[in-house]
C-alpha cells in the first residue's frame, strides 16, 4: 500500500494530469479501511455495521468490486443527524452508509496522495500531519520575523452547502484523466440526503464522514 502511495505522489509531481486511478480501488486497499473504520460508529440509512460487514467481508468486498466495476455501484443518501455547536446552534453532520464509506476512505487518500504535492507549502487545511496549531504558529513565524501590513481572517460559511458541483468537477478534472474515478465523485455529489424520512437533494461533498465535524479555517497575511 505505502508503494503505491509513493507511486502516486510521484506521478502527481511528475505529471498534469494523472491517469488510472480506479485499479487502486481495490480489494487490500477496501479492506485496509475496513480495519480503520471504529466499531461504535453510528450506521447509515442501511443500518449496516462494522461488525456485521465484517462478517462475510471477503464476499462482501468481492461483491462492491463487481458492481462497480460494471456501474452496478450507487451510492446510498447520507443520513442526516445534527450535533449541539458551542453558540447553541446545531451543526448537520452526513453519515454515509457502510459500503460508503469504505470507498469515500479510499479515493480520499487516493485524493490526498495526488493534491498534497501540489498544494502551497503554506496551506494548512484539511491536510495530514498538519493541524490548527501549526498554522498558528506558522503565522506567529511570519508576524515576529517579517514586516507585516495586515493579517486577514476568513470562515466560508456553509461551504458545502453551497460549493458548485460543476465547478468541483472542472477543478478535479484540470488535474484527474480518469473519468470513471470522476464519475464516481459525481454519483456521491448526488447521492442525496436523508433528513428523517425526508430525502433532500444532496449538498455535501466526498469528505462528509471524514470532515464534517471540523471547521474549515484559513488565514491569508500580507
Amino acid at each position: 500500500m505505502e508503494q503505491e502511495l509513493r507511486d502516486l505522489r510521484y506521478l502527481s509531481k511528475t505529471y498534469a494530469q494523472v491517469q488510472t486511478l480506479m485499479p487502486r480501488i481495490n480489494e487490500q486497499a477496501l479492506i485496509a479501511e475496513h480495519r480503520k473504520q471504529e466499531r461504535k460508529k453510528a450506521s447509515g440509512v442501511d443500518g449496516v455495521t462494522k461488525d456485521e460487514y465484517g462478517e462475510n467481508l471477503s464476499d462482501n468486498i468481492a461483491d462492491l468490486l463487481n458492481r462497480m466495476k460494471t456501474f452496478g455501484y450507487k451510492p446510498c443518501p447520507v443520513r442526516r443527524t445534527y450535533i449541539p455547536k458551542a453558540n447553541g446552534k446545531m451543526r448537520p453532520l452526513g453519515i454515509p452508509s457502510y459500503e460508503d464509506k469504505l470507498v469515500q476512505g479510499v479515493m480520499a487518500e487516493i485524493l490526498t496522495e495526488i493534491y498534497e504535492v501540489r498544494f502551497s507549502d503554506s496551506s494548512y487545511g484539511f491536510r495530514p500531519k498538519r493541524s490548527a496549531h501549526d498554522a498558528i504558529r506558522y503565522i506567529d513565524h511570519i508576524i515576529m520575523t517579517k514586516k507585516v501590513n495586515y493579517v486577514l481572517e476568513a470562515d466560508i460559511k456553509g461551504f458545502f452547502d453551497n460549493v458548485s458541483h460543476d465547478w468541483l468537477m472542472k477543478f478535479l478534472a484540470h488535474d484527474i484523466a480518469d473519468k470513471n474515478f470522476l464519475r464516481y465523485i459525481k454519483r456521491f455529489l448526488k447521492g442525496g440526503v436523508m433528513d428523517g424520512t425526508e430525502r433532500q437533494k444532496r449538498h455535501l461533498t466526498i469528505s462528509d464522514s471524514r470532515s464534517t465535524t471540523r471547521r474549515r479555517r484559513e488565514a491569508n497575511i500580507g
